[in-house]
């Protein structure tokens, strides 16, 4: 791993696979890393044992979280929290050791925009290979989520056309904050609408999309949710 400190160790919530449940890769088979903490505090979060008051289930060197994604070898890989780019310089490592692996041929990020992106994109600008594999999912948080005075706009001119901005939508405010947010700063990356399961249901977010007359946003369910209770860890 070209440049990367692999003794440089990191809080670790769970390694499995599983298939992608949303975005453009649904349905894949992927192997998830996901970290421990998180800057925010959604409402709505449905990962709470990824940050404080709980713990990490164990630290791991990312040479050694390099190694247990090879062993599941597949070619998909996200990397997740909590927030997993907010442990800086390791995250940043950890990110560009993922992108060398090989047989990984699409390494998503699935980030908050809350945290400066721009190191992690200049990977991209680096050539090699994490040009080609390296995506972020950025969720962008709405007022249901209550933080959505945490988001950094400087985020959204670095997104690419292989990237995705998340946006879950709680209710009909949020909608309609999501729709403004485009309209203001025009993005190449995909749209993804995704409904709060329990206060929009996915059939008035799709009259919501419909009626507004958006024709490049993605609707965006969870099918890990569908397929296992939605409590369940580790699919």
């Amino acid at each position: 791993m070209t440049g990367v400190d692999e003794t440089a160790r990191l809080p670790v919530v769970e390694i499995f696979q599983s298939v992608q449940g949303e975005g453009t890769r649904a349905g894949f088979p992927t192997t998830f890393v996901r970290l421990f903490n998180c800057n925010l505090r959604c409402r709505w979060c449905d990962t709470t044992y990824s940050y404080a008051p709980h713990q990490p289930a164990f630290f791991a060197a990312i040479g050694e979280i390099v190694e247990a994604v090879r062993r599941f070898g597949n070619p998909s890989v996200c990397l997740t929290g909590g927030e997993p780019l907010m442990h800086r310089g390791k995250s940043l490592a950890l990110v560009q050791a993922l992108s060398e692996l090989p047989g990984v041929e699409d390494l998503h990020i699935e980030t908050n925009g809350a945290i400066p992106l721009a190191p992690f994109v200049r990977l991209r600008q680096t050539g090699g290979k994490a040009a080609r594999c390296l995506r972020f999912v950025m969720d962008w948080k709405l007022p249901g989520s209550g933080e959505a005075e945490r988001m950094l706009a400087e985020n959204l001119p670095l997104l690419g056309g292989q990237d995705e901005l998340k946006f879950v939508i709680a209710d009909e405010r949020d909608f309609a904050a999501a729709c403004a947010l485009l309209d203001r700063f025009p993005t190449a990356a995909l749209p993804l609408f995704s409904p709060v399961w329990e206060t929009m249901p996915p059939a008035r977010l799709v009259e919501l999309l419909l009626a507004s007359g958006r024709k490049q946003v993605k609707l965006n369910l969870q099918l890990h949710k569908v397929i296992w209770d939605p409590q369940t860890r580790g699919v």
